[in-house]
C-alpha cells in the first residue's frame, strides 16, 4: 500500500476526531431517527432510477469500488435497481479509466466488469426499467431467494470467471436471513474487498419502529453480522467508513475482508 498523502493523514485524523466526537455521535443518530421516520432516503434517484439510499452511502460504495476496483459486484435485494445501476456505473467508470491508462479501446458493447442482482420478487416493470436502461448490458438479474440453495449455485458459478469480488446485502433484514447470506456469500468475498450489509442501524433504534415489519432491535442485519464475526476471522468491521460518513444505515456493516 502506497504511502497517504498529507491531505489523506488529515482527513483520517478528522475522520478519528468525529467518530470520538460525543455531541457529533448524538446529533448524527437524531437526524437518522427522524429521517427513516420520514422516507428521507426514498427521495433519491440514481441515473433516472430510484436508489432507496442515503446519498452518504452511495459516497461510500463509490470509495469502496474505486480502492477495491471489483470485477463483479453481487448485490441481494433489487427494489426499483437504482443501486444496480449505481454498481454498474462505477463499474464503467473503471473500465474507462483502465482504458485511458492502458491507452485502450474501451468495449461498451460487451464490459468485462458486471453486476449481478438477486431478488426474491423482481417486478415486472422494474425489470422493464432496468433493461431498457445505457448501463443494463452490465446487469444480470436473478429472481428467487438469495439464500435458496439453487440460486445460490447459481451466484457462484457466475463468480467463477471473476478475480475482484464485492458484495452487498440489502434484501430482508431478519437476523437469520442475513447470517445465511453471510455464510453463503462471504466466501465469494476475494481480500482486500468488502461485504456491505445494509440497514444494520435497526440495532440502533427505538424498538417496534418497524412494527409491520419481521426484524427488530436484537435481531437484525448488526446482530448477525456479530454472530457472523465470531466464527470468521477473516472478516473485520471497518470502523472508519462509519466514523466518516456519520449519517449510514450500516453501522458495523462495512465488513472488510483481510485473510
Amino acid at each position: 500500500m502506497s504511502n497517504p498523502t498529507p491531505f489523506e493523514a488529515e482527513a483520517a485524523d478528522r475522520v478519528t476526531h468525529i467518530g470520538a466526537d460525543a455531541e457529533m455521535q448524538e446529533l448524527t443518530a437524531g437526524f437518522l431517527r427522524r429521517s427513516i421516520e420520514l422516507q428521507y432516503s426514498y427521495n433519491y434517484f440514481w441515473m433516472g432510477r430510484p436508489i432507496i439510499q442515503y446519498p452518504q452511502d452511495i459516497m461510500a460504495m463509490q470509495e469502496i469500488v474505486w480502492k477495491t476496483r471489483p470485477d463483479l459486484i453481487i448485490e441481494t435485494g433489487i427494489a426499483h435497481g437504482g443501486s444496480l445501476i449505481l454498481s454498474a456505473s462505477l463499474l464503467a467508470l473503471l473500465d474507462m479509466a483502465d482504458a485511458i491508462e492502458s491507452r485502450t479501446t474501451m468495449d461498451v458493447l460487451e464490459p468485462r466488469r458486471k453486476v449481478l442482482g438477486i431478488d426474491i420478487d423482481i417486478r415486472a416493470h422494474n425489470r422493464a426499467a432496468i433493461e431498457a436502461h445505457p448501463m443494463s448490458n452490465r446487469i444480470t438479474m436473478l429472481q428467487g431467494s438469495s439464500i435458496a440453495d439453487d440460486i445460490v449455485s447459481q451466484v457462484r458459478a457466475f463468480s467463477a470467471p471473476f478475480q475482484r469480488v464485492l458484495v452487498c446485502l440489502d434484501s430482508n433484514h431478519t437476523h437469520d436471513h442475513v447470517l445465511a447470506e453471510l455464510e453463503a456469500y462471504s466466501p465469494l468475498v476475494t481480500a482486500g474487498s468488502y461485504c456491505v450489509v445494509f440497514d444494520t442501524i435497526v440495532e440502533d433504534l427505538p424498538r417496534d419502529m418497524y412494527p409491520d415489519r419481521p426484524w427488530n432491535k436484537g435481531a437484525n442485519p448488526k446482530t448477525a453480522v456479530w454472530e457472523f464475526l465470531k466464527s470468521h476471522p477473516e472478516f473485520e468491521i471497518d470502523r472508519t467508513m462509519q466514523d466518516k460518513l456519520q449519517i449510514t444505515v450500516a453501522p458495523d456493516g462495512f465488513l472488510k475482508r483481510i485473510g
